[in-house]
């Protein structure tokens, strides 16, 4: 069986669905359609260079690899490789294609550091080994059966602060921009992001296919975004938290545990079945926030680094 390498097509259906697949083979923990990864390809900052591939055999998709700069970066030069084979097909050659691809690719545009997420199991670890990569920071991810779930009954606000649907802010999504800005800065990374252009965030976050400004959170302080806990769902029975933050101003008052319940309860109300969300392993407030709601540790990955000559 030949194997080969070559760019995901946008405009082919049977691609996206393809890669769509794979993802959800691979990493089932994480939210993905074929509309989300049409709206990545077209949508996101040309100087991200992004270029996601698929490795194919016999007319099937049978890996993956999302490639991209880091542009929101203050520091040139990083550059993103996630690569996953279908749990069917590893072993086939695959994944070395799809990472010298890649690897070329991001090269090409003055990539000088390399990181890549791999899940922690030993025939992942030792892929990434084998290819130059060394094991850098951990993150855990983390289910919810909503279904059977006994959710923390919602909590009156305390003076000033009210909780509101971010679809709220249709009009004007700025401030919810600004504060997305300043947690994503705060957030442990090998890469430090910064958030600047407000018409790439619009294009990227607010309008992703995925995120639901209705089941996202915001807790206002004296009429002002202060805390909140962005949510995603696929339009059936998966809903996903990503970033779930507070303004450096108002941290140690329980804010974001209030906007990540009061998201909780939309979603259920609304039928969604599976929560799922992510937990750097550093991050042991967070970790305690999202054990206290119940969430259990499903899978883990660490991000592995190479240094280009």
């Amino acid at each position: 069986m030949t194997v080969t390498v070559r760019d995901l097509r946008p405009d082919a259906r049977a691609d996206l669905e393809g890669f769509a697949r794979v993802r959800r083979a691979a990493l089932p923990f994480i939210l993905v359609t074929p509309d989300s990864l049409a709206h990545d390809l077209t949508q996101l900052h040309p100087d991200a260079h992004y270029r996601p591939l698929v490795a194919v055999a016999d007319g099937e998709v049978t890996g993956t690899a999302q490639v991209h700069l880091t542009h929101e970066s203050a520091e040139p030069g990083q550059g993103n490789l996630n690569v996953y084979v279908h749990p069917e097909h590893t072993r086939r050659g695959a994944g070395t294609l799809l990472v010298r691809a890649a690897e070329e690719h991001l090269a090409a545009h003055g990539a000088t550091r390399l990181l890549s997420w791999v899940l922690d199991e030993p025939g992942n670890r030792a892929f990434a080994g084998r290819h130059g990569y060394r094991a850098s920071r951990s993150a855990h991810f983390l289910r919810l059966d909503l279904a059977n779930a006994t959710l923390p009954p919602l909590q009156d606000p305390p003076p000033g602060v009210e909780l509101r649907p971010a679809s709220d802010f249709a009009a004007d999504p700025r401030p919810l921009f600004e504060l997305d800005a300043e947690t994503t800065a705060d957030e442990p990374s090998d890469v430090d992001t910064e958030f600047t252009d407000y018409e790439a965030w619009l294009a990227e976050t607010w309008r992703h296919p995925l995120f639901s400004a209705e089941l996202t959170t915001v807790a206002l302080v004296d009429g002002r975004p202060a805390a909140f806990s962005a949510a995603r769902a696929d339009g059936g029975t998966r809903y996903a938290t990503g970033m779930t933050g507070t303004a450096r101003a108002h941290r140690g008052r329980g804010l974001a545990k209030l906007a990540k319940n009061d998201s909780l309860h939309r979603a259920c109300a609304a039928g969604y079945t599976e929560a799922f969300t992510g937990n750097d392993t550093g991050n042991e407030p967070m970790m305690a926030i999202n054990t206290w709601f119940g969430y259990e540790i499903c899978g883990t990955e660490v991000r592995y680094v190479r240094a280009l000559g």
